[in-house]
């Protein structure tokens, strides 16, 4: 049975980067199972998920990461994931939130926050900041999207998110 890891990377944007980080699990015989990558300012960023049967796949990839850094000016980092446990399955339905407003420190946070002391799971989060074409202030724009429980109802939680959205000073909005 193959061992499940996560590499995350990133480096300044270039071609080849993506040939960089994959040659590295490729040349181990790495399944890649998974992945993320964006741009983030002027950084290239790789989250993925990979299997291996190779019981030293993690020092030997650990090894092959310092060499990256070293090489190619990218730095990479490796995790080994716990086998998966099977608990009693939850009924969930996916959302999702759309949050805009005059950029500000917190949002993020606060609304994150939120989220966790609801029990609502986030399962994938994309921000961005910009200018307002006709003010020029900065607008900050995040899209979430989130697992809530089958039994709770969406009245309920749209009125503890108008609760957040008052204290952000920022529109929530809540597609279901």
């Amino acid at each position: 049975m193959a061992d499940r890891y996560i590499m995350t990377a990133f480096g300044k944007d270039r071609a080849g980067i993506v040939a960089d980080v994959t040659r590295l699990l490729y040349e181990n015989d790495c399944n890649l199972e998974d992945t993320t990558m964006s741009m983030l300012a002027d950084e290239f960023t790789l989250s993925l998920l990979f299997s291996s049967q190779a019981p030293d796949i993690e020092e030997r990839l650990t090894r092959d990461c310092r060499r990256l850094e070293l090489d190619k000016n990218i730095s990479a980092f490796i995790r080994p994931l716990q086998p998966a446990q099977t608990k009693k399955p939850q009924s969930y339905k996916t959302c999702t939130l759309h949050i805009e407003g005059l950029d500000q420190a917190g949002i993020v946070y606060k609304t994150s926050q939120f989220l966790a002391d609801q029990q609502l799971n986030i399962i994938h989060l994309e921000s961005t900041a910009d200018a307002s074409p006709q003010s020029g202030a900065t607008i900050y724009s995040m899209t979430i999207h989130i697992q809530v429980p089958e039994e709770l109802p969406f009245d309920q939680l749209e009125e503890k998110l108008s609760t957040v959205a008052d204290d952000l000073m920022v529109d929530i909005s809540l597609d279901r």
